[in-house]
C-alpha cells in the first residue's frame, strides 16, 4: 500500500522508517530539500503537495505551523490543485482545534475526509511502533484511519468529533509547558538560597512529583546535553495555541500566559531549537537578570 507523508523532520523522519519497516511505500515532501535527500530510498519524492495527493490515498502530515498546515491545501501546488475525491487525510501536527474543523470543511466539500491524529510520543516511540494516537473524527471514519494508524502506534483513542485531538493534545502540552515553568522557578528558588542543583534533581526525582519526562532529561536539567526531543521554539507555538484557544471559549490561562513569556524570551535568546529541558535553565541564567 502507498500512503504520502508531508513533513519529514524528526517525527516526520522516523515516521517514514516506520512505515517502509511495515511494508509501505512511502511517497514524501517537505519544504526543505535537504530532508527529503536525507531520507534517500526510504521515500519517493515528490515536488509539492499536490504531487503526494495525486500519488496516495491515505496522506498524513505531521509539521509544525497552522499556517503551514492551511498552505498544504490552500497553496498554489496545495493538495486542493488535485482532484482529492475519495482521499483520506490524517492530520498529525498540533493544531488549533478551530484550524482543524475549518480544513476538515474543506476537504468534505471536495469529496475528501480529514481526521486529527496528533499523537504522544518522541522519536523511540515512532520507531517501536508505540505511539499514542489522539484521533477526532466520525467513528466511521476513524475506523478508516486506524487501518493506517495501527501500524505507527500501540493505542488509539477516539476523543470525539473533529478537533477533540487537536484539543486533548493542547491539553497535554498546556501540562508539559507549565510544569516545565513551575520546575525552573523551584529549581530558581532552591538554588537561590543556597540548595546544590544535582542534589535538588536527586530529591526531586525520587519525590511524587517526578514524571518519567524529568527522569528522562536530568542530564539537560544538570546542565549537561542529550538528544532533542522536542525544541522549545515548537512548544512555544503550541502554548501561543492553548492560550488562543481558551480565549475562544473566555478560558482564563494565566498560567498558561505565563508560562508563554518565558519560552517567548528563551525563542528570542537564541534558543529556538534546544530542548524543551532547557527552560529551567534559561529560567535561573537569564530570566532572572532581566528582572533585576
Amino acid at each position: 500500500m502507498r500512503v504520502g507523508l508531508i513533513g519529514l523532520g524528526r517525527m516526520g523522519a522516523a515516521l517514514a522508517e516506520r512505515l517502509r519497516a511495515e511494508g509501505f511505500e512511502v511517497t514524501g515532501w517537505d519544504h526543505d530539500p535537504a530532508r527529503i535527500a536525507a531520507l534517500g530510498n526510504l521515500i519517493t519524492p515528490a515536488a509539492n503537495p499536490r504531487a503526494v495527493a495525486e500519488a496516495a490515498n491515505v496522506v498524513l502530515s505531521i509539521i509544525t505551523e497552522d499556517s503551514g498546515v492551511r498552505a498544504l491545501w490552500h497553496g498554489e501546488a496545495g493538495y486542493l490543485k488535485a482532484d482529492i475525491a475519495g482521499k483520506l487525510f490524517i492530520e498529525m501536527s498540533t493544531l488549533q482545534p478551530m484550524t482543524v474543523r475549518d480544513l476538515a470543511a474543506t476537504a468534505t466539500a471536495h469529496g475528501a475526509t480529514l481526521v486529527d491524529s496528533p499523537v504522544l510520543g518522541s522519536i523511540p516511540t515512532v520507531r517501536d511502533g508505540k505511539l499514542t494516537s489522539l484521533i477526532g473524527g466520525s467513528p466511521a471514519d476513524v475506523a478508516r484511519a486506524t487501518e493506517t494508524l495501527r501500524h505507527v502506534t500501540a493505542r488509539i483513542v477516539h476523543m470525539g468529533p473533529v478537533g477533540a485531538g487537536a484539543t486533548m493534545k493542547l491539553a497535554v502540552n498546556n501540562l508539559m509547558g507549565c510544569y516545565l515553568q513551575v520546575l525552573g522557578e523551584s529549581l530558581a528558588m532552591g538554588t537561590s538560597q543556597g540548595l546544590d542543583l544535582n542534589q535538588m534533581l536527586d530529591v526531586i526525582g525520587a519525590s511524587i512529583t517526578a514524571t518519567p519526562w524529568f527522569k528522562s532529561k536530568q542530564s539537560i536539567l544538570a546542565g549537561g546535553s542529550d538528544d532533542t526531543t522536542l525544541d522549545l521554539r515548537t512548544l512555544r507555538k503550541d502554548i501561543m495555541s492553548v492560550v488562543a484557544t481558551a480565549a475562544t471559549a473566555g478560558v482564563p490561562t494565566p498560567v498558561a500566559a505565563g508560562t508563554l513569556a518565558s519560552l517567548s524570551a528563551a525563542v528570542q535568546s537564541g534558543l529556538g531549537g534546544s530542548d524543551i529541558a532547557e527552560l529551567p535553565r534559561f529560567f535561573r541564567e537569564q530570566m532572572l537578570q532581566r528582572w533585576d
